[in-house]
């Protein structure tokens, strides 16, 4: 049944909406790109780099992902590592995927936007061409760093905006609520920007409250402590907001302990628009097909289960209506 079960969801016409470029930086590309860039690593080998990726929350992951990004300083660089995600994500059944990254990681290092936007615009040209997958970034904003930087960053990005379908907000959730950024948010709406926000994976249900009605957020990632309050569960569930959650994520970082206590299948039970993402899959154990498995064996779910969460992701992309349909009617046949 694994094996059925394996080839079911790798096959599915699916999106990923939650997964940031730079938590795709496989150990083997990291020491490639070292060497290239000759940047002293404090890692002797690849093994000793996975040794390292085990994390008590999502602070001592952070650590680690900001020190790995520090290889990233060409554009080839940057084309590489998009090339390699897309080539994964279509592996594994990915027809569209809406990709975070974080200028301020590159840009505080003296890497200006024209590297890495020219570097991921290009892999993403030559992906769509070869392997048919299509792709879009968003534009995220650290919030450990101030508002007025998240402002200067926007503003850093116009020459750019072509090239982004929408703003988003992540790094340390705790202490950070998403109303300090208010400003950024809304002169991203303010440039046709779609907006989304990372709540409620560490912190409280009230950062998902104030992500939507400060923020404008349309859809919410991670999410999961929406189930902490009912109120807020049966709001976001009748108005039909996404949450990109990520089960692999969630355990690693020890938001649950393990895969049978994820609370995505009592939220798609109660109505709950959930979609299946991989977040960061270089560090936390498995791409998108691998977090649909592991979550589809812990929870049981039906295939049925299965393909509304991938139904689910689709009709949450910001895609223009024709190609959005496309892709349902595509699952739909594939599900027959």
């Amino acid at each position: 049944m694994r094996m059925d079960l394996d080839a079911f969801i790798r096959d599915l016409p699916k999106a990923e909406l939650h997964v940031h470029i730079e938590g795709t930086l496989e150990p083997e590309l990291l020491f490639q790109l070292a060497e290239r860039n000759q940047v002293a690593l404090p890692y002797s080998s690849v093994d000793e780099v996975r040794a390292a990726y085990e994390f008590t929350n999502l602070q001592s992951f952070l650590d680690i992902y900001y020190q790995g990004a520090a290889v990233l300083i060409t554009e080839q660089d940057f084309a590489d590592l998009m090339a390699a995600y897309l080539e994964r994500a279509s592996a594994d059944g990915v027809r569209h995927a809406e990709i975070f990254f974080d200028p301020q990681t590159h840009t505080e290092r003296g890497i200006g936007f024209s590297v890495f936007m020219d570097g991921f615009a290009r892999a993403q040209r030559e992906a769509e061409e070869r392997l048919g997958i299509t792709s879009s970034l968003i534009l995220c904003f650290l919030r450990h760093l101030s508002s007025e930087e998240a402002v200067e960053t926007l503003e850093a990005a116009r020459p750019y905006l072509d090239h982004l379908v929408g703003v988003g907000l992540d790094s340390s959730e705790v202490g950070n609520p998403p109303e300090r950024f208010a400003e950024a948010f809304e002169l991203a709406g303010d440039l046709g920007l779609h907006r989304v926000a990372h709540a409620g994976e560490e912190g409280p249900p009230a950062y998902i409250r104030g992500a939507l009605d400060v923020l404008g957020a349309e859809r919410i990632d991670h999410g999961v402590r929406l189930e902490d309050d009912d109120d807020l569960l049966a709001r976001v569930a009748k108005a039909g907001v996404p949450l990109t959650m990520c089960p692999l994520s969630n355990v690693k970082l020890r938001v649950f302990d393990v895969m049978g206590d994820h609370n995505l299948k009592r939220l798609l039970d109660r109505g709950v628009k959930v979609t299946v993402n991989s977040d960061d899959p270089a560090y936390f154990g498995g791409y998108i097909g691998d977090n649909y498995l592991a979550v589809a064996e812990a929870l049981d779910l039906s295939l049925g289960d299965i393909a509304q969460i991938a139904r689910n992701s689709i009709e949450a992309t910001f895609l223009p209506n024709g190609r959005r349909e496309s892709l349902l009617a595509e699952l739909d046949q594939f599900v027959v």
